[in-house]
């Protein structure tokens, strides 16, 4: 049997003694969350970095181990742009959202509901976990319409971004008979719509809104930035409703971090307990914001 060096192995230098305690301070947290629905988004470098994959699918296990419920809704972005480079098609994007025509639309569902979400699955799968894909097809539960894009200087004009949706009605019905029997769901933010034309959408309004229908205790968006950051890049732990709309109105909030400060602030006043912004380059970032009381990111209250 081979013994890893302690540099391959993190907690080498752990005492048994350390690890106890480590344990013993986690359970509050475990007590108080447990039988809880999370919902994580997992995008960024922690879904591209093999490390931080592994680090990931741990912690979802783990989670799910001691009674509680995570859903993860992932993202695809860098996947998407590669395959579609292999077919010699270039990404384009309208006010940060990617142009999605039919032949893209085709490369999203085989890249996402394919690819991405069964490495997502296996990487689970090989931690301990039972995770299950699906797809907004899946049970009926994500329907969609096109979605209207407004110019945002001049909202008389609209942008025609194909086939990109906006959610008109969320059925958890399949994610929580999953979870009732010990699954853990790995979602593709993929809809469908009246016509059963598939639509993609926006992950993190995904996750914001399953949150939303499911009462979940949080909200996890894992991002590649630290998280909310003012006009001096620094970070802002904790944040209310009101003051986010104030950092809308002067432009701190802008680009990529739209939408996802846009459906967490919706998820925060609809009712989920807790929404957190959080640095997924962060070694076992999903534990740490969960298990311990160290703030890893941004915060997001209701009021």
């Amino acid at each position: 049997m081979s013994t890893a060096s302690p540099a391959e192995t993190p907690t080498a230098h752990i005492t048994p003694r350390e690890k106890a305690e480590i344990l013993a301070q986690a359970l509050p947290y475990i007590r108080k969350y447990h039988g809880k629905t999370l919902v994580i988004k997992y995008g960024g470098n922690a879904m591209t970095d093999p490390a931080l994959q592994q680090d990931f699918a741990e912690d979802i296990v783990l989670l799910k181990l001691v009674g509680m419920n995570p859903i993860v809704v992932h993202g695809g972005g860098p996947q998407i742009d590669e395959a579609l480079s292999r077919l010699g098609k270039k990404g384009t994007f309208i006010q940060g959202m990617r142009v999605t025509d039919e032949e893209t639309m085709e490369v999203v569902e085989w890249v996402l509901g394919g690819e991405v979400q069964q490495d997502i699955v296996g990487l689970i799968n090989a931690a301990g976990g039972k995770a299950v894909g699906l797809t907004g097809r899946d049970g009926g539960m994500i329907r969609a319409r096109k979605l209207k894009m407004l110019d945002k200087n001049d909202p008389s004009i609209e942008h025609d971004v194909g086939q990109v949706g906006e959610i008109t009605a969320i059925d958890p019905s399949v994610v929580q008979a999953l979870q009732d029997d010990q699954f853990i769901p790995v979602i593709s933010p993929i809809g469908f719509g009246e016509k059963n034309e598939s639509y993609n959408i926006n992950a993190d309004l995904v996750a914001s809104k399953l949150a939303t229908v499911l009462k979940a205790e949080k909200l996890m968006l894992l991002t590649n930035t630290p998280g909310v950051l003012d006009k001096n890049g620094t970070l802002l732990t904790d944040l209310t409703a009101r003051e986010i709309d104030g950092l809308f109105e002067d432009g701190t909030i802008s680009g990529g971090m739209l939408p996802k400060i846009a459906g967490a602030l919706d998820a925060a006043k609809s009712g989920v307990n807790a929404v957190h912004i959080i640095d997924g380059r962060v070694p076992h970032a999903t534990l740490l914001e969960i298990l311990t009381e160290q703030a890893f990111g941004t915060m997001i209250r209701s009021h």
